[in-house]
């Protein structure tokens, strides 16, 4: 499949988020960042997995960890979806940008495509993937899979 794997560079795309336009150079800048994605907002299993993320934002955030969300919903429906989350996990406040991709162009050019699933309109959709991008803007780690990645950071 086409798009970004370990040891690629990031590109500096301009991306729009829950939080603004930003260039992923900008947000990543000296840090790590974990960049996932998931099929789409409000399905249950990606509600509880980003709401996994939201509780361990800060415990990410103490080790200089990054986190930027990514679905093929558009901006309205992530602020909506941001409210669902929020509701089923405590409290827990979604701190992280989350990226709109509706016309699919960014799931593609970040290796992020499920190659079995599409939508009821016969496109594609985003996999549960994630990528851990370094200060270098390198990609050091993707996978399909959750994974304990606080343990990843861990000193």
């Amino acid at each position: 499949m086409p798009g970004l794997t370990i040891g690629d560079d990031l590109s500096n795309l301009e991306v729009e988020t829950t939080h603004g336009k930003m260039k992923l150079h900008d947000y990543v800048g000296h840090s790590y960042t974990i960049l996932f994605s998931h099929p789409g907002d409000f399905t249950p299993v990606c509600t509880t997995e980003l709401g996994m993320m939201v509780a361990y934002a800060n415990k990410f955030g103490e080790r200089g960890v990054k986190l930027l969300g990514l679905s093929c919903d558009d901006i309205h429906f992530h602020k909506e979806w941001i409210k669902d989350i929020e509701a089923y996990n405590n409290g827990h406040k979604v701190t992280y940008p989350i990226i709109a991709d509706p016309k699919r162009e960014l799931i593609k050019e970040l290796n992020m495509v499920d190659p079995d699933e599409k939508d009821s309109s016969g496109q594609k959709v985003p996999s549960r993937a994630l990528h851990i991008v370094g200060p270098d803007k390198k990609v050091y780690y993707n996978t399909d899979l959750n994974l304990n990645l606080l343990h990843l950071f861990s000193n």
